[in-house]
């Protein structure tokens, strides 16, 4: 991986129970209304679980489900342009490269999987532990996921160059690389938090105990420049994290009195920290 140039070019789930759920007041509750969408993609047999648009000309789609298939799409008519064969798992994740020449689909047995887009021909796999995340570099042909055995792989595609980020033992439950393609977020089941030299393959900062999560983070975003992170957890907490110093810098938690099913929204208590 030491030849990567970071510095590339710039660019619900279902009811499985099966319970009758009662209609609630003031709810529309038909799911037989019209269908206003433009176009459907509709060659899956059960549920969709990802869904993501090529970032480079907003022409293409690309979606995965429990019917162990990802498939390409054309927006402007929903045709079919290939299937991403293969899986042999719900897909879980997929999502195209920086530069949309690319396409990535992961399953929840850890199957990878990329193809060209132009050609429609499969140019890499690999076979990881049960994948929690997946994401490509924004800059650059390289891929991202973070897996149960809390270890975040990070190839080269396609010659899969490799290199392994090592957390805790438990697994790496989201995953986001910074917007200047340096370093990378990851969030564990464990609650900590963890910022990622890419280069170096070391953490910058390590958020744990209070500073971290009270339980499995759940998401991890950025702002547009990549100097602040935010994370969200089970605990009902989110925090804004700072990039460069690794410090919480303001928290949002929702009020412990407000118990699931009271019927109204959770209140929230904001501080700063």
């Amino acid at each position: 991986m030491e030849d990567v140039d970071f510095e590339e070019e710039e660019e619900e789930e279902g009811n499985e129970e099966g319970w009758v759920l009662e209609p609630q007041e003031g709810v529309v509750g038909s799911m037989e209304g019209p269908d206003d969408s433009e176009v459907t993609f509709a060659l899956h047999s059960a549920s969709v679980f990802c869904v993501s648009l090529d970032p480079k000309t907003n022409t293409l789609a690309v979606t995965g489900g429990e019917d162990d298939k990802a498939f390409v799409w054309r927006l402007s008519d929903g045709e079919l342009l290939f299937e991403c064969a293969g899986h042999k798992d719900s897909v879980t994740c997929a999502g195209f490269s920086h530069d949309s020449t690319l396409v990535a689909t992961g399953d929840m047995s850890g199957l990878l999987k990329v193809w060209q887009v132009d050609t429609k021909e499969e140019v890499w796999s690999f076979e990881a532990g049960d994948l929690e995340w997946m994401e490509w570099h924004p800059r650059a042909p390289v891929l991202l996921a973070g897996t149960a055995d809390g270890n975040t792989w990070m190839w080269k595609v396609p010659n899969g160059d490799c290199k392994t980020f090592q957390g805790p033992n438990c697994p790496a439950t989201c995953g986001r690389v910074l917007p200047d393609g340096k370093r990378a977020v990851v969030g564990y089941e464990d609650g900590t938090i963890r910022i990622w030299d890419l280069k170096q393959g070391s953490p910058i900062h390590v958020l744990k105990g209070t500073e971290g999560h009270q339980g499995p983070l759940t998401c991890v975003a950025t702002n547009q420049d990549g100097s602040l992170i935010l994370t969200g957890s089970v605990d009902c907490q989110a925090k804004l994290v700072s990039a460069t110093t690794g410090k919480v810098i303001f928290m949002v938690r929702s009020s412990a009195q407000d118990a699931p099913g009271s019927g109204w929204l959770p209140g929230w208590d904001v501080g700063h920290l």
